[in-house]
């Protein structure tokens, strides 16, 4: 009896071993579309490339639908208030990210809602689409971009901006030499974090975005005090940028 029992588990023993195997066999998850993209982006370069498709399709779609028709059409009838506001600034973000210039969405925003409304609206779509900008360049570029930072001001810019990132780009934003774009970018690529970002991005675009923002209020007054000024505010620090720009080349050129 023993025997036959113990003859009978050992026989038994196998296709309770192969069912415990097949179960989890067959629990496994399909390698589907999801599960092949998921692989195709965890290569710092795949990444790289999804970026530079979603930027590319961005300008595109800004050379379709032409926002600086805004200029010169006005916004449509059917939003007022708040709401026009509100959408503005979401579009204006998206418009910085394609790469549209922050100038020509600042005159129109203090075309649209006037001086005061015009720059709190610009100033929220700046912020945003910075933080977009940012976004985007964080999670899609830095990995494939950061091994490239080889060459000695690279490295010196990218210390720059990780050790010093409130500084550093609170006068990227107040020198405007500065491509928007440009900063959004070099400052993902770098270890900045978040909060200096978007904290020296909202001060250090008053200045600039209000005079913009009060000279499309009062481009139809062009000889008056406040537009003047206005102008006054974006040619002089425009100016100075120039000469110190050109200064720090020839200091280079001079080594």
């Amino acid at each position: 009896m023993l025997d036959a029992t113990r003859s009978g588990t050992a026989t038994a023993a196998p296709p309770a071993a192969a069912t415990e195997l097949a179960v989890p066999a067959s629990r496994l998850p399909r390698a589907g579309f999801a599960g092949r993209c998921a692989r195709a982006l965890a290569h710092p370069y795949a990444r790289l490339s999804l970026l530079l498709v979603l930027l590319a399709g961005a300008a595109a779609s800004v050379l379709v639908f032409q926002p600086q028709r805004l200029l010169t059409h006005g916004w449509p009838p059917q939003l007022g208030g708040a709401a026009a506001a509100a959408v503005f600034g979401v579009a204006y973000g998206l418009c910085t990210v394609a790469f549209v210039p922050r100038p020509l969405l600042n005159l129109a925003a203090g075309a649209l809602f006037g001086s005061q409304l015009g720059l709190a609206t610009s100033l929220a779509g700046t912020v945003l689409g910075a933080g977009v900008a940012f976004g985007l360049g964080r999670v899609l570029g830095q990995d494939a971009l950061r091994p490239l930072l080889r060459g000695r001001w690279l490295k010196a810019a990218d210390g720059q901006l990780s050790r010093h990132g409130f500084r550093s780009m609170l006068a990227a934003r107040l020198f405007p030499g500065v491509p928007f774009w440009a900063a959004n970018y070099c400052a993902a690529v770098s270890r900045m974090g978040w909060w200096p970002f978007l904290l020296a991005t909202a001060v250090g675009s008053i200045p600039n975005t209000a005079a913009y923002a009060v000279a499309g209020a009062r481009a139809s007054a062009p000889t008056s005090p406040a537009f003047l000024i206005a102008m006054a505010g974006i040619a002089v620090p425009a100016l100075l940028g120039a000469v110190v720009a050109w200064r720090k080349r020839h200091h280079l050129r001079g080594r």
